[in-house]
C-alpha cells in the first residue's frame, strides 16, 4: 500500500472516532435542549444538576472532538474543526439558556422564601399578640379575683361589725336591766328597813318603864 493510501486510511478511521465523539455530542445536546423548556416552569435541584453535569459531558466532548481533529490531515482537520466551531457555537447556547434558567429560578426561590419569612413574620406578629391577650386576660382574672376577694372581706368586716354593734346592745340592755333590778332591791331593803325602825319605836313606846 502506498504512503498516500496508509495516510487517507489513517485520516478515515481517526475520523470514525471524531464522529464518535461527535454522535454523543449531538445526543447529549439534543437532550439538554429538550429539557430547557420544561425546566424553565419549575426547576428542582435535581434537574439542574443533571443539566449541569450534561453541560460538562457535552464540553469534554468538544474538547476530544478538537484533539482528535487536530491529529488528522490538514483537508479533513479544517473540516472537522468548522464543525466543532458550530458545536461549541451551540453549546455556549445552551450555557446561556441554562443559566438564565437558574437566575428565574433562583428569583422565583428568593421571591418564595421572602413570602414565607413575611408569613412567618405575621404568623410571629399574631403570635405575639394572642399572647399579651392573654397575659392581659391573666392579668384581668386576677385583678377580679382580689376586687372579689376585697368585696367579701369587707363583708366580712361590715358583718362583724354588725355582729359586735348587736352584742354591745344586748349588754347595754342586759346592764340596764340589772340596774334597775338592784335599784328595786335597794328601795324594798329601804322600805323594810324604815317599817321595822317604826314598829320598834312603837313597840318601845308602848311598854312600860320598869326600873
Amino acid at each position: 500500500m502506498s504512503e498516500g493510501g496508509r495516510e487517507g486510511k489513517k485520516g478515515y478511521v481517526m475520523s470514525l472516532v471524531f464522529e464518535a465523539y461527535e454522535r454523543q455530542f449531538c445526543e447529549v445536546s439534543a437532550n439538554l435542549y429538550s429539557k430547557c423548556p420544561a425546566a424553565d416552569g419549575e426547576l428542582k435541584k435535581q434537574s439542574m444538576s443533571e443539566m449541569n453535569a450534561e453541560l460538562e459531558e457535552a464540553e469534554t466532548l468538544i474538547k476530544k472532538m478538537d484533539l482528535e481533529a487536530r491529529t488528522l490531515e490538514p483537508d479533513v482537520r479544517t473540516t472537522l474543526l468548522a464543525k466543532i466551531k458550530a458545536h461549541a457555537s451551540d453549546l455556549k447556547n445552551l450555557k446561556n439558556q441554562v443559566k438564565k434558567i437558574a437566575s428565574n429560578q433562583a428569583h422565583r426561590t428568593a421571591r418564595e422564601e421572602l413570602l414565607e419569612l413575611r408569613m412567618g413574620d405575621k404568623l410571629e406578629v399574631s403570635a405575639d399578640q394572642r399572647g399579651r391577650l392573654l397575659m392581659a386576660q391573666s392579668s384581668t382574672d386576677r385583678l377580679n379575683s382580689s376586687t372579689d376577694r376585697i368585696r367579701e372581706s369587707r363583708k366580712q368586716t361590715v358583718e362583724a361589725e354588725e355582729l359586735g354593734a348587736s352584742i354591745l346592745q344586748d349588754l347595754h340592755r342586759q346592764r340596764q336591766s340589772l340596774l334597775h333590778a338592784h335599784g328595786t332591791v335597794c328601795g324594798l331593803i329601804k322600805t323594810n328597813m324604815c317599817h321595822g325602825v317604826a314598829n320598834l319605836s312603837l313597840e318601845m313606846a308602848a311598854a312600860p318603864l320598869t326600873c
